[in-house]
């Protein structure tokens, strides 16, 4: 790393530091709700599994409907819009990569992701102990099913790639940019119903990480870690080819406007604009 970088670097982290403190707290946020659903929806000591027992369908649109709520919440609220709610690497490369994201911010996203999602699983696992560690909720790790690592593999990538996709195409839609969130929260509702069983359903390889270590189980991790980001940076690369409308304003998925109308006050600006050339 070159001095000029690492200078970038320290730069990026003294003005930007609650945007970074943002995404990890995010993350840290979703991990946790998830876990406390899972529990309560799938412990057998849980009076709300005990009352939905035989509806395991039942059980699951309860999860998703609600983690998709879980993520409307964070893209909207204030911090999710400070630091534009991505709680993914991979969906940070995506932004990366359309050029909405300084390289340092971008590997500050991702580092501070990380921390997120570790620390959310320590916590995790010393606050519900045996709750969290049940063979029923199993720290919410994220693995392939029983078809095998290659179908997990290719089920990462599609919903990534969909999910990228829809993301993209409604930022950039004046009617969809405010309701992006929305769009997200539901498709993931779909993906905790309908794909769980092939991979888990991640998406994020900082929260399946983060999970896979407080388990001390790391089965396919590998896979985690390259088909969600492959998958979202390629559809940012084919949307940029196929698309010829207006460009991105910024990388918040809340939707915003950049310039003198940014909701962010003065100095406080998120970082999402390139550098200048």
């Amino acid at each position: 790393m070159s001095v000029s970088f690492a200078a970038r670097l320290l730069a990026a982290l003294r003005r930007h530091w609650a945007h970074y403190l943002a995404e990890a707290a995010g993350i840290a946020f979703f991990m946790t709700c998830a876990a406390l659903l899972t529990t309560g929806l799938e412990h057998p000591a849980s009076p709300l599994h005990q009352a939905l027992r035989s509806q395991e369908q039942v059980r699951h649109w309860l999860l998703g409907l609600s983690m998709g709520l879980v993520v409307v919440l964070i893209v909207y609220s204030p911090w999710g819009k400070r630091s534009g709610a991505h709680i993914n690497p991979a969906v940070t490369l995506g932004f990366w990569q359309l050029g909405k994201l300084r390289t340092p911010d971008a590997i500050w996203y991702v580092l501070f992701q990380v921390a997120g999602a570790l620390g959310a699983g320590q916590l995790l696992k010393g606050a519900l102990g045996s709750l969290y560690a049940h063979p029923s909720v199993n720290f919410t790790v994220t693995q392939p099913g029983p078809q095998g690592e290659f179908l997990a593999f290719a089920a990462e990538f599609i919903i990534s790639f969909i999910l990228m996709v829809v993301l993209l195409a409604a930022l950039h839609s004046a009617t969809w940019k405010k309701r992006a969130g929305w769009l997200i929260g539901a498709l993931l509702a779909l993906y905790i119903v309908f794909e769980t069983p092939y991979s888990g359903m991640s998406l994020n390889p900082a929260r399946t990480l983060g999970s896979a270590v407080a388990a001390g189980s790391y089965r396919g991790l590998w896979l985690y870690w390259v088909a969600p980001p492959l998958a979202m940076w390629l559809a940012t690369v084919l949307f940029r080819r196929l698309y010829h409308g207006e460009d991105l304003d910024c990388a918040i998925l809340a939707g915003c406007t950049p310039g003198p109308s940014s909701p962010h006050t003065p100095g406080e600006e998120p970082p999402v604009y390139p550098e200048e050339k």
